[in-house]
């Protein structure tokens, strides 16, 4: 049989790959558009940035070695132009002219698009992007003559990539985000460590606001906001999203939604003998229901493996995953990692949640290079179903993470984590690991031992309750909220007569670094007969979740002094 893969990388390879193995007598042939059927398309950035050093070492795979290994008919410079469904054959076009061929099995994985938006002026030879070899190297060469100034046009998780690339290569670096903050899938107060991040970087982050236009200019290029800024730039990236590239397939008749091509468990798309991988299929989110894009390496390779078996084996075929969008990144010191739904896809699918805030340490707390891990977890109202996970720290991110994507696609509930027997020794891990303090946390939640109020409460809190802040005095004084009265944990109990009557008929909100101390004092207030809640996060995730407005919000008692 003739199996035909229309785009390589990812998933279209992972598929030719595993095909070639379950049966060595079939014709399989890839036709790639572009000059490179299998490159290390993650690791672009890192190329521009000069920490991968040779342009060789991004090709993972030539059409030449993948006919030595595989007996792969790999056609470079081949671009389908059209499908026909009943006669089973694709349209070719390759330099050399237009071509048909036939195929018994199909598979698309066309990936996706940089998107262009309608700006004036965004024709400019000097706006890039960085999906293929070819503009990574095109990206590096501006660097290499000279560009002094780069604007980067969207902060997802290339666009930080790529501006962190060219930061270290010496550029000033400006990042234009139209969503509130970098990184916008990541929670508010996670955004903000990271936006931090950058400009200790020396990367002005200005989000929140559209590039208006580009005008073009001699020596540089000018990027104009919406909100009048100017930006001179010798390199304008663009990086604003992606658009599937599904357009023939569409004209084929090939079900498709917002652009992506619809499929079944198995990846079968509408059409009989037609499958579909990657970028360009819409997958239905594990968490939430909704279906959309995931363009994500790990989940595209995963599904061409179980594609080539469901043509070729279809009676032991396992069905795809569906994805639970788990990824990461790097950005200075800083990992940031999620699984998951965040509150807004929550939000957005009607699920009621709960969230969790902590911040423990990455290993053992006496052992030299201590540091914390930032994590935010989603846990169902109703059972304490694990829903996602974000984490930003310096070190142990990515272990909590995975072990967090594994929990969520195994249905675990929080308290399950309580039990996981989990790698410990000072250097790596505590006693309770950072995943172990989750479940610890969430059980509380759940049985009503601790309760919780939020930073986005803080406005109607201060109107109508006590804000009782238990951290010490010299914590006290690095900033607190107006009116808030501070009596450290270990005084609470002598001091519950000064509590009431600070209250009066008023509820008790409590509050401490980053939500231990406050729990115990929640527990101390409660045994009191008082009406108490414990801020989730403490001040760490309140500082976070308010950003700039620290200053507007918080108070200093030398601010207060000098008033």
């Amino acid at each position: 049989m003739r199996i035909v893969i229309v785009g390589g990388v990812a998933g279209g390879m992972s598929c030719a790959a595993r095909a070639r193995r379950l049966d060595e007598s079939a014709e399989i042939v890839v036709l790639e558009r572009g000059a490179h059927v299998s490159f290390a398309n993650c690791g672009l950035p890192y190329f521009v940035g000069g920490e991968i050093l040779e342009e060789r070492s991004l090709l993972v795979q030539t059409p030449q070695t993948l006919q030595a290994a595989l007996a792969l008919d790999v056609r470079t410079g081949s671009e389908v132009t059209a499908v026909d469904t009943a006669a089973k054959t694709v349209s070719v076009h390759t330099e050399h002219g237009d071509e048909e061929l036939a195929y018994d099995a199909l598979v698309l994985s066309p990936g996706a698009s940089a998107l262009r938006p309608p700006l004036p002026g965004i024709d400019s030879p000097r706006v890039r992007t960085l999906r293929t070899v070819e503009d990574a190297v095109a990206l590096r060469e501006d660097v290499l003559a000279g560009a002094q100034r780069a604007v980067v046009l969207g902060a997802g998780f290339i666009g930080v990539e790529a501006a962190e690339a060219l930061a270290r290569r010496g550029l000033k670096v400006s990042v234009v985000e139209l969503a509130p903050h970098p990184l916008p899938p990541l929670e508010t107060e996670l955004a903000w460590l990271i936006t931090e991040e950058m400009r200790s970087l020396g990367i002005e982050v200005r989000a929140g606001v559209a590039a208006a236009s580009v005008e073009h200019g001699e020596d540089a290029d000018t990027v104009v906001l919406a909100d009048g800024t100017r930006l001179p730039a010798d390199i304008i990236m663009l990086s604003v999203g992606v658009r599937p590239d599904t357009a023939p397939f569409a004209a084929a008749g090939i079900a498709c939604e917002r652009g992506a091509i619809i499929v079944d468990a198995h990846g079968r798309t509408s059409a009989p003998g037609v499958w579909s991988v990657g970028d360009a299929t819409a997958s239905v989110d594990a968490v939430t229901g909704i279906r959309r894009p995931i363009a994500l390496a790990g989940p595209a390779n995963r599904a061409g493996r179980l594609v080539a078996d469901d043509i070729l084996r279809p009676d032991r075929a396992r069905p795809v995953p569906r994805p639970i969008g788990t990824a990461i990144i790097r950005i200075g010191d800083l990992t940031a990692a999620l699984t998951g739904a965040n509150r807004a896809a929550l939000d957005d699918a009607g699920i009621d949640y709960r969230t969790l805030h902590l911040h423990p340490n990455q290993h053992a707390g006496y052992f030299p290079r201590a540091a914390q891990v930032h994590l935010i977890v989603q846990i169902r109202a109703a059972d304490g179903l694990l829903l996602g996970a974000q984490a930003v720290g310096t070190e142990g991110v990515d272990k909590r993470i995975d072990v967090l994507a594994t929990a969520i696609r195994a249905g675990m509930r929080v308290d399950d984590l309580i039990d996981l027997d989990l790698a410990y020794s000072p250097p790596y891990g505590q006693a309770k690991d950072p995943v172990n303090l989750v479940g610890m946390v969430g059980e509380n939640v759940l049985s009503g031992a601790v309760r919780l109020w939020y930073s986005d409460e803080l406005d109607e809190v201060r109107q109508n309750a006590l804000i009782l802040d238990v951290r010490s005095r010299a914590e006290y004084d690095t900033g607190f909220i107006s009116g808030s009265l501070n009596i450290p944990h270990t005084e609470l109990r002598e001091r519950l007569d000064e509590v009431r009557h600070a209250a009066g008929d008023r509820p008790v909100r409590v509050l401490c670094q980053s939500g231990v101390r406050s729990a115990i004092a929640h527990r101390v207030l409660v045994h009191a007969g008082i009406d108490s809640a414990s801020l989730s996060g403490g001040m760490l995730t309140l500082r976070a979740w308010l950003g700039e407005r620290q200053l507007d919000v918080l108070e200093h008692p030398a601010v207060l002094a000098t008033a």
